[in-house]
């Protein structure tokens, strides 16, 4: 079915949300998509590293460098008709050159949308399991740190919300998050809450807003920084597995393109 992009070319956080707005360059070191089942990581897809150097007993940590490849994560979309064709939705997501005023050469996970059906989400997917140090059955809270690049100024007038009224959400699942199809609509299979509402498997970071005025509409891309600790919890299944769950939530009913350049993740076990 027309269902979505599949990727191709392949935090740690402290108790809340928090953001901080990175320069208009490559970040630094310390800040900084297919159908209903999503696409298969590529082969050559670079292995995670340690997110940080100092973790709790238990925990686990990694970090996901898209200027290496997409590292395992895949992309899809959800909330919008089986009758609105993938094309007439301009959904992509697939690695590429981050834009030229970041003044870097690396690449970036890119996806886009144009929000059509007013509700339409664009996110990514990525399993963890014995490998990565994840034990089964056990229960985790999991922190996020992640660095993308928006053109989303704030202020401005937008159709039907404001360009930056996306709304960056994290979140962790025991079950694949996927898209599936009900009433005729594309739709998540797990619950991560609507547009700026928080759900079980995702929780509301902020919006994507680069800090920019809205003077000339120019729409410079600029390097973010977002750290956030999902408030619920995430338990492995028997298998050891668990899925981390990174997306956006749009109320801009127009075109969105964002550049993902890293994701951090740190597990703390918990009761």
């Amino acid at each position: 079915m027309d269902g979505g992009a599949s990727g191709s070319g392949g935090g740690s956080g402290s108790g809340g949300s928090t953001g901080s707005d990175g320069a208009a360059g490559a970040p630094s070191d310390d800040g900084g998509a297919g159908g209903a089942g999503g696409a298969a990581p590529s082969k050559d897809a670079a292995p995670p590293t340690d997110a940080t150097a100092d973790t709790p007993a238990g925990a686990v940590s990694a970090t996901f460098d898209f200027a290496k490849g997409d590292n395992g994560w895949t992309a899809d979309f959800s909330d919008y008709s089986v009758g609105q064709t993938r094309a007439f939705m301009e959904l992509d997501a697939k690695i590429a050159a981050l834009p030229a005023e970041l003044g870097t050469s690396a690449t970036g996970f890119m996806i886009q949308g144009n929000n059509h059906s007013d509700d339409l989400f664009m996110f990514f997917a990525r399993a963890l399991g014995p490998a990565d140090g994840v034990v089964a059955n056990r229960s985790y809270q999991a922190a996020f740190k992640v660095v993308f690049a928006s053109n989303a100024e704030e202020g401005c007038a937008g159709i039907g919300g404001a360009p930056d009224a996306l709304w960056l959400k994290v979140g962790a699942t025991t079950i694949q998050p996927k898209v599936v199809v009900q009433s005729n609509m594309y739709v998540m299979n797990v619950d991560k809450g609507a547009q700026s509402n928080s759900g079980p498997a995702a929780s509301v970071v902020s919006t994507v807003g680069n800090g920019k005025p809205c003077v000339d509409r120019t729409s410079p891309y600029v390097s973010l920084t977002r750290s956030h600790v999902h408030p619920g919890k995430v338990t492995a299944d028997a298998t050891g597995t668990l899925w981390l769950l990174v997306g956006t939530d749009s109320g801009f009913e127009g075109l969105s393109r964002l550049y993902y350049q890293r994701i951090e993740v740190t597990l703390t076990p918990v009761p």
